[in-house]
């Protein structure tokens, strides 16, 4: 009776050294293998044969991890306190280097980007912290890539997520928002009027070129006003009508003129026979006393 269970325990020590040994790795997954300790290979994915006792696995997964930096109070260059948070996207790319050069990789690049997200936005404003974000973005990846890449980590993309600021600090870039706004306001009212200045220009250049252009636009006007509630009548006086008023003008101031002249010339005629007679009778003496003198 117990020789026939002497043979089922061989068996059972068999089966129990290949559910030990093997081991199944899926696609997403690698198996850093440790030979007596040391590093023998890097395995997977698929049936893995190990050797119980004598060789151990490390599992890795490849997949990006997606690691929530906690918030940060970062002190800006302009001296202005925010608190900042971020989320980074990494995967490991050499399992070998992640299990050997480091200790946890996930909690060292942690602690890496939260160094990296205080040193890197305290070198930057405020308005560029709000403003150019996909800059901040970049530079954080690559300080951190770079610092990462010996832990056979390659860190894919870096997100700030929200920037925090004081109520009065709110208060003051809505002020400032609001100049702004004003500013360009006032910028976009000069630069119209300043078109319309020359376009103005240009239609009084057409209307004095052509006087009929100038009567079409007293009629368009009349019937914008038109279309308007209003008691008020106008009645269009063409210019013509004044340039003949005009004439008549000039004609009536000339006339006196001309017969002031008449009169100033009928006044020298006059003055000229006056002063003919006067010789004629200064002359008619002498003509009866010659005769005298001679008899």
């Amino acid at each position: 009776m117990y020789a026939s269970y002497a043979y089922l325990v061989p068996i059972v020590l068999v089966v129990l050294l290949l559910f030990a040994a093997i081991r199944i790795l899926p696609e997403y997954k690698r198996g850093v293998v440790f030979f007596l300790g040391r590093f023998q290979s890097v395995k997977g994915p698929g049936l893995l044969l190990l050797i119980p006792a004598i060789q151990k696995m490390q599992v890795v997964d490849l997949r990006t991890v997606t690691l929530d930096v906690p918030e940060q109070d970062v002190i800006s260059q302009d001296n202005v306190t925010v608190r900042v948070n971020a989320v980074l996207y990494f995967r490991v790319v050499d399992p070998e280097k992640a299990i050997i050069q480091v200790e946890n990789f996930g909690v060292a690049t942690s602690q890496l980007a939260q160094t990296t997200l205080r040193s890197v936005l305290g070198k930057h404003d405020l308005d560029e912290m709000l403003s150019e974000r996909d800059r901040l973005n970049n530079d954080i990846q690559e300080i951190l890539d770079t610092q990462t890449e010996a832990w056979g980590i390659k860190v894919a993309n870096v997100e700030i997520k929200h920037v925090d600021l004081d109520e009065s600090m709110i208060r003051a870039i809505a002020r400032q928002a609001e100049a702004e706004r004003e500013r360009r306001a006032k910028v976009i009212h000069a630069e119209g009027e300043l078109q319309a200045s020359h376009k103005l220009v240009d239609a009084a250049d057409v209307m004095a070129s052509n006087s009929a252009a100038l009567q079409l636009r007293y009629l368009q006007t009349l019937s914008d006003m038109s279309n308007k509630n209003a008691s008020t009548i106008v009645f269009p006086l063409p210019m013509d009508i004044m340039d003949a008023f005009k004439s008549q003008l000039n004609k009536a101031g000339a006339a006196p003129t001309g017969n002031d002249t008449s009169d100033h010339d009928s006044s020298d005629h006059d003055s000229s026979d006056h002063d003919s007679s006067d010789t004629s009778s200064s002359r008619s003496p002498s003509g009866f006393e010659t005769p005298d003198n001679e008899a």
